[in-house]
C-alpha cells in the first residue's frame, strides 16, 4: 500500500478536481491508512501550507475569515488550531500583531499525536474530509497585498500614531457608538455617530500635524474588513464610504470576501470602529424599514434590503464627510491643507502599488421604496443633506 504521504497527495489532487467519485475513493484510502502516519502527514502538509501564505500577504485573521466562509465549522476549527501548531514551529520572535491575532482567534495546540482524532468528535471519516478540504483551501489561495511585514521577514518598528486601546479618546468614541447602536431613536443614533466621527477626525488632524514634524514619518498601512453575504456589495459600499470620509481608500475583493482599506494608522482606527457600528445600525434600520413597508407590497425583500443598505451607505458617507470637513475647518491651521494633501497622495500611491489592476463595480437600485427608506434612515440627523452622490465600488485583490 502507498505510504501516507502519497495517499494524502492523491486525496488532495482529487479534492481539487471535479470528479466526486475519485475524491471519495481517495478519502477511503486515507480512512484505512495508518492513523498516526496519516495524521502526521496531514499536519506536516497543513503547517507547511499555512507557512507559505504569510509572505504572500495572508494574515491569521484573513485565513480565519475565508475558512469560515468556505469550510465546515469543524474544518475552520481544525485550520485555526493548525495555525497554533505552525506558530509553535516558527522561530521567535514573531511580530506582535501576528501573536495578537492568534490569541484573538483562540488558536491552540496540545501536541502532535492523535491531534485529528481529538477534534473528530467520534467521526474520523468526516474529520479527514474536513482536513483534506482545509488543505485544498490553503493550497489554492492566491497571493494578496502584503500589508504588514510577515513572520520571518525583516522587523519594521513603525511609529504608532494610533491611540492605545485604553486611550480616553477611543473610550469616548466606543461609548458614543455603543449608545448609537442601542438607542431606539434613529435621530439620536445619527447624532451620536456624527459626534464620534468628529472626535476621530480631530484626532486624525492632530496625528497628521504631529507626524509631519516627525523625524521618521509614518507610511500608509492597511486593514482588511469582511464583506460576507448577504448583500456583500452593499457592505463593501459602506466600508468605502466610511473609508473616504476618513481619508482612506477601499478596494473590494468580492471572491475573497473582504475589502482592503489603506490609510494612515489613526484613520484606519476610525474606519474600523465606525464601520463596525454603522453596520449594526444599518441592519437594525433595515429591519425596522421592512416592518414599515406598505401593506400588501409585492416587492421582493432582497431587492428592498439591498437598495436600503446602498442608500444608507451613500447618505451616511455624505454625513461623515461633512463632519470631517467641519473638523478641518475648525482647526484653520496654515500647515493643515498641505499636510492632508500629502497624506492623500501617499495613500493613492500605495493603492497604485498594491492594486494596479483595480476595476469599478457599478451598483444597481432595484427597489425605489428601499432606496427612499434607506436614505431617510441615514438622513434623519444629516449634517449636510442633499442629493445622493453617484458612487461605484473599486474591486481588486
Amino acid at each position: 500500500m502507498p505510504d501516507a504521504e502519497q495517499v494524502l497527495a492523491d486525496a488532495l489532487a482529487a479534492a481539487r478536481g471535479t470528479d466526486v467519485r475519485a475524491a471519495e475513493r481517495a478519502l477511503d484510502r486515507l480512512v484505512v491508512g495508518d492513523p498516526p502516519a496519516v495524521d502526521a502527514a496531514l499536519l506536516t502538509r497543513l503547517t507547511r501550507g499555512v507557512a507559505r501564505l504569510w509572505p504572500r500577504g495572508w494574515q491569521p485573521m484573513d485565513l480565519e475569515r475565508i475558512a469560515t466562509r468556505r469550510l465546515t465549522p469543524r474544518g475552520a476549527r481544525l485550520l485555526r488550531d493548525v495555525l497554533a501548531a505552525q506558530r509553535r514551529a516558527m522561530p521567535d520572535p514573531a511580530p506582535a500583531w501576528f501573536d495578537a491575532q492568534l490569541t484573538e482567534l483562540g488558536a491552540r495546540w496540545d501536541g502532535d499525536p492523535g491531534w485529528l482524532d481529538r477534534r473528530a468528535e467520534g467521526d474520523r471519516i468526516s474529520a479527514l474530509r474536513d482536513a483534506v478540504d482545509a488543505l485544498a483551501l490553503v493550497a489554492g489561495l492566491p497571493p494578496i497585498a502584503v500589508l504588514r511585514p510577515p513572520p520571518g521577514g525583516p522587523a519594521v518598528a513603525a511609529r504608532a500614531t494610533v491611540p492605545a486601546t485604553g486611550s480616553r479618546m477611543l473610550d469616548r468614541v466606543r461609548a458614543l457608538l455603543a449608545k448609537a447602536e442601542s438607542t431606539t431613536f434613529p435621530a439620536e443614533a445619527e447624532a451620536l455617530t456624527g459626534k464620534a466621527q468628529e472626535l476621530m477626525a480631530r484626532h486624525s488632524i492632530d496625528a497628521a500635524l504631529l507626524d509631519a514634524a516627525a523625524e521618521r514619518p509614518d507610511r500608509p498601512g492597511g486593514v482588511r474588513l469582511g464583506t460576507d453575504a448577504p448583500y456583500a456589495a452593499a457592505k463593501a459600499l459602506l466600508i468605502q464610504e466610511v473609508a473616504a470620509a476618513n481619508r482612506c481608500e477601499s478596494i473590494w475583493s468580492d471572491d475573497l470576501g473582504f475589502a482592503t482599506v489603506l490609510g494612515f494608522p489613526a484613520d484606519l482606527a476610525a474606519v474600523e470602529l465606525l464601520h463596525t457600528s454603522l453596520l449594526v445600525q444599518a441592519t437594525a434600520a433595515m429591519l425596522r424599514g421592512r416592518g414599515e413597508r406598505r401593506t400588501g407590497s409585492g416587492r421582493r425583500t432582497k431587492g428592498y434590503d439591498e437598495s436600503f443598505l446602498n442608500a444608507f451607505a451613500l447618505r451616511i458617507g455624505e454625513r461623515l464627510r461633512a463632519a470631517t470637513a467641519a473638523a478641518a475647518e475648525e482647526r484653520a491651521d496654515d500647515r493643515l491643507l498641505p499636510v492632508l494633501a500629502a497624506r492623500s497622495d501617499a495613500v493613492k500611491e500605495r493603492v497604485d502599488q498594491l492594486f494596479p489592476g483595480v476595476t469599478r463595480h457599478r451598483l444597481q437600485v432595484r427597489d425605489a421604496e428601499g432606496w427612499t427608506s434607506g436614505t431617510t434612515a441615514a438622513d434623519r440627523a444629516s449634517l449636510d443633506p442633499g442629493a445622493p452622490a453617484r458612487r461605484s465600488l473599486r474591486g481588486g485583490r
